[in-house]
């Protein structure tokens, strides 16, 4: 055979091994592609916010901290997985009871006779007269021309002459495959033999027969198959049971690879045909008491389930759901291997590209939830910081306006209070004042004079006394009188500024700026009279003071008695003027207060400057991550998730075509992934950003929970071959219902059923906005109708958090609300488009509003929209009805109601009309009768 460049030919078995091998490896080109983006986006996402957090400790740092970033990642444990799974070669590992039951298997994989079999082979790995078989590790890979070499694993190639170098062979020499005694050198002896053939099943898959245990141990030989290798294992028994040994090898087996194993009972002798259905020979009766036996012992052992038994072809009974984990599986009919085989195949190499698949899109989605939160986060902050800071300013200065007032009104009622404290406290100031004992000053019993100099000290002393005790009084009355502004104005400032310095404020300038300015209006606004001895009031006092010292003239020193310091006092209390005093406290009070407002708007305009800059990256933030990170990140998870649904259920098959929309064609689909009956909707993006659009969408979508008023998506499969291979579609497959709106319309329904259908869009709406999500292409086309002609909504296609939303005009002109024109809009667009759908309800017809109707363009109707042009009122329509859709189709989104009261308003107009339709029903028969 050597030099032949001819095909092998292939038996069913090989085919459809081929087939299932094609299928993994064009799976593993799609996944490893993915896979290669994903980190190439994880790299760029990190590396752009490294360096931004490096160059700006600023909104990047606060957005995404360490935390977070690391969610832009694959866990450790799963990256590894990732690593040694995606893109595994598949490889077909022949281990058995001996040689023979191993190349027997061979030759039935490739169908044809390349190993040697029978007594020339030998039957079991040892020999007649007690000598051990020593066969080597073969390695079956593909090549145009068929050779044989002996090679050092994963090494070269090594110079041996091999027998069947020397002439044409059909059957692999014997003693090419065996390792001689005499052979003496290491490396030939560790040498496998690589086997090259031109052959279907090779060009996908690798396949290798373990050598006899005496060459090389289990372990050793498997060694190179723990890494990046997927292993379709499957283990030859031609005996009636396994041996100690042979048990000890598959637990090695086991341990090392985890994979499944595919037990293959091999008989005595292949037979030429599979017998006839029904007619079974008394030697196949037999080996069903073998397969019992071996079974059982299977079983006893660990390597079989109990649950999955298997039927006399070999095949499993009960097959296991797609995704399910594989298991191992007996098959006790040779002649019906690839009953088993080729499912057990698939299964094993499908559990992985599904569970790589399904971790690939775990983390797309994880990191896709991520960046629409913080889109959310960004988008709130941009509109409530400037509010924020222009709130601060206002009460500020309302705080500010409203002490300057009372500093300037108050003055006569200040001169009041001062005259009524000195008033109130003269007696307990003069009784204070007699019974003061001086300091550094040694009065004697009787009260002899002192010198002049100690008796002014004594002077001095009982004054400090009335200061400091009118001070405190003065001070606490004027506190008790503002000080309930403390908590209306300072309390709130204080609390704005708290949420202020939160809003990722990392840069300590900030921080520094926010805690001067609660300073500010602690220290400013606390109203804390307390003068110290340099402020204007106190310095009043002791001019006064100085005054009354002036005009006390001693020709001899006094006597220091109590009736003495009491007229001291006395004449101090009386020299005071409770006019000056007033107005230098105000005067002090309003100083003080103009000059923490300008140090408050000072520092107020520091913390705006710093945040208008943040917000500036901030908003460039929140556009690169609705324009360029999360698109590219949803393109991948569409990907990822749409490789699993296909892993899983394969490819939807086309039925007739339903309808076409501008973005897509819809086609029945009978059933697909345990649904039924299905729709399909095949969409071709024209380019990226359609493809962007439509992969935002679907994780929408699909992150939905399930809601019985949304029509439920059950999957995607992405078509490579679609329109002959000339375009990519991608296939997104739905609950199939009986009929749209529309058409619903055009049939007829009942008044009943049309305000149950406005209730049911109206719940279906409620939930995607309790989700954060925004329809805006509600319209007759778009609401789907069971066949009891209740109502689900369809069609996400324009459905957006309304933080990712970039103000493109987007939805059905009519349905359109105006501010949709100018790109900034909320929720209220989708309530805006209801009052249209319900306008067609309450007409019970499909006929276009004559102001919609008279329109000769898109531009034109659009433009008279955005002047006030709205349906017309028919005779037909309830006031209560007329009156609700008017509400719900405002031109100002703000006049429009919740949606929260527009259900009630409808349950209560279906309960009056359906009762009064009843009613009328009941006497028009009665007037019958």
């Amino acid at each position: 055979m050597e030099g032949n460049v001819q095909q092998q030919k292939t038996t069913p078995l090989a085919r459809e091994l081929t087939r299932t091998f094609n299928s993994y490896n064009k799976h593993s080109v799609q996944l490893k592609k993915n896979l290669k983006e994903t980190n190439a986006f994880f790299r760029e996402i990190r590396q752009n916010y490294s360096n931004a957090c490096a160059s700006t400790m600023s909104s990047e740092s606060a957005s995404f901290e360490a935390g977070q970033l690391s969610c832009i990642s694959f866990p450790s444990h799963e990256e590894e997985f990732l690593r040694n799974t995606v893109g595994a070669a598949p490889y077909i590992l022949v281990l058995g009871q001996d040689c023979a039951a191993r190349y027997q298997l061979l030759n039935c994989l490739l169908g044809e006779r390349l190993l040697p079999l029978g007594p020339e082979a030998g039957q079991a790995c040892e020999g007649v007269q007690g000598t051990v078989c020593k066969r080597r590790k073969l390695c079956f890979t593909h090549g145009r021309q068929t050779r044989l070499s002996l090679a050092l694993p994963g090494q070269y190639e090594l110079v041996h002459q091999l027998s069947a170098n020397y002439g044409r062979w059909d059957t692999v020499p014997r003693e090419d495959l065996e390792i001689h005694e005499e052979c003496e050198d290491p490396a030939h002896r560790l040498a496998e033999l690589e086997i090259t053939l031109h052959h279907p099943l090779l060009q996908e898959a690798k396949v290798m027969v373990v050598p006899c245990p005496s060459v090389q141990p289990i372990e050793e030989a498997l060694e190179d198959f723990t890494r990046s290798v997927v292993p379709i294992l499957l283990y030859g028994i031609n005996q009636d049971s396994l041996s100690t040994d042979q048990v000890a090898e598959l637990w090695k087996v086991k341990e090392m690879l985890s994979f499944p194993i595919c037990f293959i009972r091999i008989p005595d002798t292949i037979p030429a045909a599979s017998p006839e259905p029904g007619r079974r020979g008394e030697k196949e009766k037999e080996r069903e008491k073998e397969k019992s036996a071996l079974h059982k012992q299977l079983l006893s052992l660990g390597f079989l389930c109990s649950p999955i038994v298997n039927c006399s072809c070999g095949a499993p009974t009960q097959i296991p759901a797609p995704g399910a984990k594989p298991q191992s599986v007996l098959g006790e009919a040779f002649e019906r291997l690839h009953r088993l085989l080729v499912p057990f195949a698939r299964q094993v190499l499908q559990n992985q590209q599904v569970e790589a698949a399904n971790l690939l899109n775990g983390v797309h989605c994880r990191c896709l939830d991520l960046f629409i939160n913080q889109a959310f986060d960004m988008q709130r902050d941009l509109q409530i910081t400037p509010r924020r800071l222009e709130y601060t300013r206002e009460k500020e200065g309302e705080l500010f306006t409203s002490l300057m007032a009372i500093a300037n009104r108050k003055q006569e009622e200040m001169k009041e209070m001062i005259v009524e404290t000195l008033g109130s406290m003269k007696e307990q100031l003069l009784e204070d004042a007699a019974n003061l004992e001086f300091t550094d000053i040694i009065v004697t019993t009787n009260g002899e004079p002192f010198t002049s100099k100690e008796i002014k000290s004594c002077i001095h002393q009982i004054q400090e006394l009335i200061v400091v005790r009118l001070n405190q009084a003065v001070a606490n009355k004027l506190i008790s009188s503002v000080d309930y502004l403390r908590e209306s104005f300072v309390g709130t400032l204080e609390r704005c500024l708290n949420s202020l310095e939160k809003s990722h404020m990392d840069s300590s300038v900030h921080n520094i700026t926010s805690n001067h300015l609660k300073q500010l209006l602690n220290a400013a606004y606390h109203v804390e009279v307390t003068f110290h001895s340099g402020s204007s009031v106190t310095r009043l006092f002791w001019e006064q003071i100085k005054q009354i010292i002036h005009r006390l003239t001693f020709v001899n020193p006094p006597a220091i008695t109590p009736e003495w310091k009491r007229k001291v006092a006395q004449d101090a209390i009386e020299s005071l003027s409770a006019a000056k005093l007033a107005r230098s406290i105000c005067s002090q009070f309003r100083t003080r207060l103009n000059s923490s407002h300008e140090a408050f708007a000072a520092s107020l305009r520091q913390l705006e400057e710093g945040h208008t800059g943040r917000l500036e990256r901030t908003e460039d933030l929140w556009l690169r991550v609705r324009k360029d990170h999360a698109p590219r990140l949803a393109r991948l998870s569409l990907e990822s998730r749409s490789l699993r649904d296909v892993l899983l259920h394969g490819k939807p098959k086309l039925g007739r075509e339903l309808g076409r929309g501008q973005y897509g064609v819809v086609y029945l689909c009978d059933s697909w992934g345990g649904h039924y009956p299905c729709a399909l909707k095949s969409v071709v993006p024209p380019d990226d950003k359609h493809w962007n659009d439509l992969a935002l969408e679907f994780h929408y979508t699909r992150s939905l929970p399930k809601h019985e008023r949304l029509v439920d998506l059950h999957g995607s499969v992405i078509d490579h071959t679609y329109g002959g291979g000339s375009s990519i579609a991608v296939l997104l497959i739905m609950e199939r219902l009986h009929r749209d709106l529309y058409t619903g319309l055009k049939a007829g329904l009942s008044l009943r059923e049309r305000l149950q259908i406005a209730l049911d869009v109206v719940e279906g709406i409620r939930f995607l906005h309790g989700q954060g999500l925004l329809h805006r292409d509600i319209k007759l086309k778009n609401v789907l109708l069971d066949k009891q002609n209740r109502a689900k909504i369809t069609d996400l296609g324009f459905c957006k958090p309304e933080a990712m939303m970039s103000g493109s005009i987007v939805g059905t002109p009519i349905h359109m609300a105006p501010e949709l024109f100018t790109g900034k809009y909320d929720n209220s667009v989708d309530v805006y488009a209801f009052g249209i759908l319900f306008w067609y309800l309450c007409t019970g017809s499909v006929k276009l509003p004559e102001a919609f109707e008279k329109c000769s363009s898109k531009d034109q109707l659009w433009n008279n929209v955005k002047k006030g042009a709205r349906p017309e009122r028919l005779p037909t329509f309830d006031e209560e009805c007329w009156q609700l859709m008017e509400a719900c189709w405002n031109g100002d989104p703000s006049q429009r109601p919740m949606l929260g009261i527009v259900e009630p308003r409808l349950q209560s107009i279906m309960v009056r009309l359906c009762k009064s339709g009843s009613e009328q029903k009941s006497s028009s028969l009665e007037d019958s009768n």
